[in-house]
């Protein structure tokens, strides 16, 4: 028997490499790199530095984003798998469109009030128990996401920013590696 019934993902930084997509509106609206951070509810941050969150997704070029190399390769093969997001709606499912992803939910920001992202709908929805799901994200909030949920963890050290924080835990360096975990 599986370990797990389904995989849930975080979207940037997790799947895909978006930290240049993410940054480049605030640059355009005239902010420093260094003052943004990521990981956030896109509509909280935005609200917290005074940006229009409209103007940000009207900026925002999803063309840019690429996957994680073996991110492609890792959806075609796991099996049941979600998203989990603090991406604005708009841009989250413009991505999965271009790269012709589809997973069995889908949740981002606006699916949680444009406050930070939750698990518990994501199951709901999956009709999973938080005990059979495994969460794979990037930053700090996505592990405090999952261990709120009661769901395991997993790091997706793929991403360099990720690896660079050198977290504890279950630590993955490629993608393949989330399909060892099952």
């Amino acid at each position: 028997m599986a370990r797990y019934d389904i995989v849930i993902f975080d979207l940037d930084g997790t799947l895909i490499d978006s930290d240049d997509a993410l940054l480049q509106p605030f640059l355009t609206l005239g902010f420093r790199s260094e003052d943004i951070a990521h990981g956030y509810p896109v509509e909280e941050f935005c609200a917290s530095i005074g940006v229009d969150v409209n103007r940000y997704v009207e900026l925002y070029d999803t063309e840019i984003v690429r996957p994680y190399d073996g991110a492609e390769e890792l959806v075609a093969a796991v099996g049941r798998w979600a998203v989990c997001s603090n991406k604005h709606t708009v841009s989250g499912r413009a991505e999965l469109a271009r790269l012709g992803w589809t997973p069995e939910v889908a949740l981002f920001s606006s699916d949680f009030d444009g406050g930070p992202k939750q698990l518990g709908p994501v199951l709901a929805a999956v009709d999973v128990p938080a005990d059979r799901a495994l969460f794979v994200g990037d930053t700090q909030h996505d592990a405090t996401t999952a261990i709120a949920a009661g769901c395991d963890f997993a790091w997706a050290a793929w991403n360099p920013r990720t690896a660079a924080a050198s977290p504890a835990g279950t630590v993955l360096s490629h993608p393949r590696q989330v399909l060892d975990l099952l």
